[in-house]
């Protein structure tokens, strides 16, 4: 186990899952201008790690996200300028963007609190297990803002449909870990004792994947949403031919022959 010197969360690498949390389980773990910065690098940073074949963000101490700290963050944005906040939003907005192009597919392993910010940090995951103590709202109107927060309005509606997206957005309500699990957000329940090695094994699973197949599975899924039918299929195409030319294809080819299970090394 590899136990990451990362400033503002937890974090540590083990047979090829990185696990990361957030670390103030006594304020259900908000988020800081800090930690908001240091999780947006070490996701950008991970598309170059080729020791990482799967992340996991975990909770911790029963709950995922309380969203940016009210004292460390809120306070002090109502004091800032129109340069200051944007600056401000383009960062927070460049996490998600780091979650989506870090290559890796993210699991968010969701129990108890997971709103504002937190809610889109699971949003942005590729897959989102969740207790049934999970609730998850996207509270932005409730403080005054809009509920287009980090591509909120965008991202949502593909994974629960429009008009379910559009009701979390306007009233900031909690959707309840069932209704995230019968609309599709939440990819399985579990019990709280049981979530971290669902997520953990989910992850492993993945991981014993072919990882250049699963970086360009998870970069199709991102960019095909902005293409035609057409452009899709041309693009799959050619990333599958990409593929075609791994080692990883040859070793699942040999293994198939002689009637083995592929062992995958991610080249």
């Amino acid at each position: 186990m590899t136990q990451m010197d990362t400033k503002h969360f937890l974090c540590e690498i083990k047979d090829g899952i990185a696990t990361v949390s957030l670390d103030r389980p006594e304020r259900k773990n908000p988020l800081t201008f800090d930690s908001y910065a240091e999780l947006r690098d070490w996701f950008r940073d991970l598309h170059y790690n080729d020791e990482v074949k799967a992340v996991v963000f975990a909770s911790n101490g029963g709950n995922f996200s309380s969203g940016g700290d009210v004292h460390d963050i809120i306070g002090p944005l109502t004091k800032m300028s129109m340069k200051e906040l944007l600056a401000f939003t383009r960062m927070t907005g460049d996490l998600v963007k780091a979650i989506i192009n870090c290559g890796k597919p993210v699991i968010a392993a969701i129990d108890g609190i997971c709103v504002g910010a937190g809610a889109i940090i699971a949003m942005a995951s590729d897959l989102r297990i969740a207790t049934p103590e999970a609730k998850t709202a996207f509270l932005f109107t409730r403080v005054g803002l809009a509920g287009c927060d980090m591509g909120a309005c965008a991202i949502l509606p593909r994974i629960i449909g429009q008009g379910r997206a559009a009701e979390l957005l306007y009233t900031g309500r909690s959707m309840s870990a069932e209704e995230g699990a019968a609309w599709g957000f939440h990819h399985k329940l579990v019990a709280a004792e049981d979530l971290s090695a669902e997520a953990q094994a989910l992850a492993a699973r993945i991981a014993a994947g072919p990882n250049f197949g699963n970086m360009m599975t998870k970069t199709m899924l991102a960019q095909e949403w902005s293409m035609s039918i057409e452009q899709a299929i041309e693009a799959e195409a050619q990333a599958q031919a990409i593929c075609m030319q791994t080692a990883d294809f040859e070793r699942a080819y040999h293994a198939f022959v002689n009637k083995e299970k592929p062992v995958f090394q991610g080249d």
